[in-house]
């Protein structure tokens, strides 16, 4: 590890022993090459690896490092590519406000670019780029890149992108088959991994009891799986996952809302050994944060003692009035003789594909176990479970295509994900694997 400058060119040593699909990925040549891999395959690490390679090999040109979103750009791709610097002592200086990298003994430039808005990347010759989670970027912000790709005084000029396989996508067809010219793509194996291993065994089998049996296979074995059907919610079987429920006096009622106005969904449930009991539903027409409270009040206040609140990120957002829907509910809660309200809502919601694949494993895992019950009263989650469909060749939920759907599953997702998927995100350590 350490710099060395040998006739006036900066030599890198860096601390950094590949896996075999890492080290093949980072040999290939192509002009556009792909790294295909589970979670835990290092993915991360082989995109910083090869952005660091390719700015030091067209010195004082310019690169591009893309994520799909800006969040995911800030927190995940930008923050592992500093790491890299930084942990290789490798000076740097980094302007936030254009999100412009420079390496200080290259005079190499790199643009920090989330790929959402992909009309806004036409401009500057690039020498390389590379990209972060492809399968969630657009085909077209691809196609940018490669058009910027032209810079004449480049020494090698290439584009290169990671990602977790999503069925047979446009990643799959353009990269995996049947094979476009001048693409190269690694498929990285499964447990591959010895650095995750050393650090958590389980690792795997703990994922297995998580995600349903086709998620599992596409994110923890890394295989293109096409889906048998468009329906979101796969895994539900009316005969496996409607029962009678009882309400439990002893245990918590859990409530958790869609904050949409027409309908206003939520659902009751409670969290016994055995999983999650959906034991009822409340659906308004054109109603407020308050009628839902009231409606609540009104079915299971003489039997509550103890209240846990769930829902969409959008309920702290401030009204017009000065406060927000958790406000609004806390404060009717309280006045209706509850000492505690605990609101177990996130700042920001989780990814719809994570809230649906938490979900579709309580309906069923990869070891086909079940551990999520509806009371065949709750008619709007049922419909929801069985119409609520995928846009035709995509994984985006078809949120048009009847109004009145996704609401209620959407509730039920937000209570799941609080209670089982914020623990269990995939490949999320205290530091960063290979």
């Amino acid at each position: 590890m350490g710099r060395r400058f040998e006739r006036g060119v900066c030599r890198l040593d860096i601390a950094y022993t590949p896996l075999p699909s890492q080290r093949a990925f980072h040999e290939s040549r192509a002009r556009f090459k792909g790294f295909s891999g589970p979670v835990g395959s290092g993915k991360s690490a082989a995109l910083c690896q090869e952005a660091l390679r390719m700015a030091f090999v067209n010195a004082g040109r310019t690169g591009l490092l893309g994520a799909p979103t800006y969040p995911m750009l800030r927190d995940t791709t930008q923050a592992a590519f500093l790491e890299l610097l930084e942990s290789n002592e490798v000076p740097y200086d980094l302007n936030r406000s254009e999100n412009i990298l420079v390496l200080k003994d290259v005079g190499s430039r790199i643009l920090f670019r989330s790929l959402e808005e992909y009309e806004r990347l036409r401009g500057t010759n690039l020498a390389w780029f590379g990209v972060d989670e492809l399968t969630y970027t657009h085909e077209e912000a691809w196609l940018r890149l490669e058009s910027r790709l032209r810079d004449p005084k480049a020494k090698e000029l290439g584009g290169f992108a990671v990602w977790t396989p999503k069925g047979f996508d446009w990643v799959y067809r353009r990269f995996v088959n049947p094979g476009t010219t001048g693409y190269s793509t690694v498929m990285a194996r499964p447990m591959e991994n010895k650095y995750v291993l050393r650090a958590a065994p389980d690792f795997y089998e703990r994922l297995k009891a998580s995600y349903d049996e086709s998620f599992y296979k596409q994110e923890v074995l890394g295989e293109y799986v096409e889906k048998d059907r468009d329906q979101v919610y796969s895994n539900f079987d009316q005969r496996r996952h409607l029962r009678r429920m009882e309400f439990d006096p002893s245990l918590p009622l859990l409530w958790s809302l869609d904050f949409n106005v027409d309908p206003l969904c939520s659902v009751i449930a409670q969290r016994a050994r055995d999983g999650i009991r959906v034991l009822d539903e409340i659906v308004l027409k054109r109603a407020t944060t308050k009628d839902a409270c009231q409606e609540l009040l009104t079915r299971y206040a003489r039997r509550l003692q103890a209240v846990i609140i769930y829902g969409d990120a959008s309920g702290w957002h401030m009204h017009t009035s000065g406060s927000n829907d958790y406000t609004v509910i806390k404060e009717m809660f309280q006045r209706a003789g509850f000492r505690t309200v605990d609101i177990r809502a996130p700042r920001s919601n989780p990814a719809v594909a994570d809230r649906v694949a938490v979900v579709n494993a309580k309906l069923l895992n990869a070891y086909g176990d079940t551990e999520l019950w509806v009371d065949p009263r709750c008619r709007a989650l049922i419909q929801d479970f069985a119409e609520v469909m995928y846009k035709p060749r995509s994984t985006v939920v078809d949120k048009e295509r009847d109004l009145n759907r996704t609401h209620s599953s959407d509730a039920l997702g937000y209570l799941i994900w609080q209670e089982y998927g914020e623990r269990q995100k995939v490949g999320e350590q205290t530091r960063r694997l290979l």
